[in-house]
């Protein structure tokens, strides 16, 4: 994979992604299987997350051992959908701090709108990891990376559940500094911007919405 773009492959993370794809799939197996699948994900986008040491006593004797170094990482997640990939982040990293961006998709441009935004203090000291099950078009992913980088991000990573070659093309034009870590790079983008053959609308079937 290139800098850029990393797609993870493992076996439990390619099954689960075909379980989400299936339209007989359930709103609450939809979920389920979103909040399992982020944290495989997750675990391969904090692989080279900075450690130091510190002196702790196991059971036996004193020892230096391993732990985070810096401020603690912070979320950003891309509403609605982004949301959905929160929780399973936030189990395996529990002291990350929290921000939203409000973004919705304008029907006729395609063009991403802001509706809101709110992100943790010091958020130019921290690994930032933005959050959205689908990088199709690029627009409101784009836009949400530039408000971060606005607000003083310098260390941005991409989280996602399928990307389209288009939507990475972009981000890569737009922001090459940012790595995309997903489980699929699907086939392309249809004349709606939506992923092909993609999962159809991740919010509405994350939600139970149309």
């Amino acid at each position: 994979m290139s800098e850029h773009l990393t797609v993870v492959d493992h076996p439990l993370v390619q099954h689960k992604l075909t379980l989400m794809r299936d339209k007989g799939t359930s709103t609450a197996g939809f979920r389920r299987l979103l909040h399992e699948i982020t944290q495989l994900l997750a675990y391969e986008i904090t692989r080279d997350m900075p450690l130091t040491t510190t002196t702790i006593e196991t059971p036996m004797e004193e020892m230096e051992s391993p732990i985070l170094a810096g401020k603690k990482l912070a979320l950003v997640s891309i509403l609605r959908a982004g949301n959905g990939m929160l929780d399973g982040v936030l189990e395996l990293i529990p002291s990350a701090r929290v921000g939203f961006v409000g973004l919705y998709r304008d029907e006729e441009t395609l063009q991403p709108v802001q509706y809101y935004f709110k992100v943790p203090k010091g958020i130019d000291d921290r690994l930032v990891i933005a959050v959205d099950p689908m990088l199709a078009t690029g627009n409101s992913s784009i836009a949400a990376i530039d408000l971060l980088k606005e607000a003083g991000a310098t260390d941005i990573r991409f989280l996602c559940l399928l990307a389209s070659p288009e939507g990475v093309a972009r981000m890569k034009e737009a922001h090459p500094d940012v790595q995309i870590v997903t489980a699929s790079l699907d086939r392309e983008l249809n004349d709606k911007g939506y992923i092909m053959p993609g999962l159809g609308d991740a919010g509405d079937r994350m939600f139970g919405t149309k």
